[in-house]
């Protein structure tokens, strides 16, 4: 059941990066790239701050404590956002979105594959080189048929 339910978040999840990428597309073509990243992260901290207040446990190790290299993810999120609010106004929401699913998961096997930042090594398989295929397949369907098709305002 514990699988299962987080499939479904992971799911949720992704459908909400969807609709922000193509909310802060549309904010980021009337405001600027960088007003419209600003307020994600913004928001984002304030929310996360809240959350941290009422819901977080303590933990006996603190942000000051960790190897200062597993910081770095906190960066991460900066040139996604921002590629995303460029890319959607250019390439529209559903090829930009399935273009970053094909990055996520081209690193993600990599990382799983070879163990890097501290994960578990998870062998490179058939399965999930099909899977990869698979979706760079649909990113080109995907990008084929934005072309193919007028654009309605």
């Amino acid at each position: 059941m514990t699988l299962f339910l987080m499939i479904i978040l992971a799911i949720i999840g992704g459908a909400t990066l969807s609709v922000q990428a193509a909310l802060n597309g549309r904010l980021g073509g009337n405001v600027g790239v960088f007003k419209s990243a600003f307020l994600t992260f913004s928001v984002g901290a304030v929310v996360t701050a809240l959350l941290i207040f009422f819901f977080e446990p303590n933990h006996p190790v603190t942000l000051m404590d960790v190897p200062k290299w597993q910081l770095l993810g906190a960066l991460c999120g900066v040139p996604y956002i921002v590629i995303m609010v460029v890319a959607v106004q250019r390439i529209g929401t559903a090829v930009a979105t399935v273009a970053v699913i094909f990055g996520q998961l081209s690193m993600s096997v990599l990382i799983d594959n070879f163990g890097w930042l501290g994960n578990e090594a998870i062998s490179l398989s058939g399965s999930r080189i099909s899977a990869l295929i698979c979706l760079a397949i649909a990113l080109y369907f995907i990008h084929s048929s934005s072309k193919s098709e007028p654009k309605i305002a």
